[in-house]
């Protein structure tokens, strides 16, 4: 299994932007797939992005698509996702998980390694 980390979190006005960084230690990190998920309180955690090991990525709606990009940079062993246009609604506690592509899909339960979590909290 590889380490990961998440950074990047933090406190922004409605219609800003971040941009969270998973780095992974620990293994050949280019053979995993990546997903990031967020949780809100007191609603159950979903699905955000994902990114192959091929660098294919896939979103989950269209409340997200368009305003958020995920991306990794091999080199650095780091996945990122580029939140802009940030809404209230996308404050949730973001996390990061990475699991050997098999090419399976993105669902939570097949994930093996997971980040702590950063918090993001959009203000209206």
């Amino acid at each position: 299994q590889v380490q990961l980390v998440e950074s990047g979190g933090g406190l922004v006005q409605a219609g800003g932007s971040l941009r969270l960084s998973c780095a992974a230690s620990g293994r050949t990190f280019s053979n995993y797939a990546v997903g990031w998920f967020r949780q809100a309180p007191g609603k159950e955690r979903e699905f955000v992005a994902g990114i192959s090991r091929s660098g294919i990525s896939l979103y989950s709606s269209d409340s997200v698509k368009g305003r958020f990009t995920i991306s990794r940079d091999f080199a650095k062993n780091t996945v990122y996702l580029q939140m802009n246009s940030l809404k209230p609604e996308d404050t949730a506690v973001y996390r990061c998980a990475a699991k050997i592509d098999y090419g399976l899909g993105y669902q939570d339960g097949t994930f093996a390694s997971w980040g702590q979590g950063t918090q993001v909290t959009v203000s209206s």
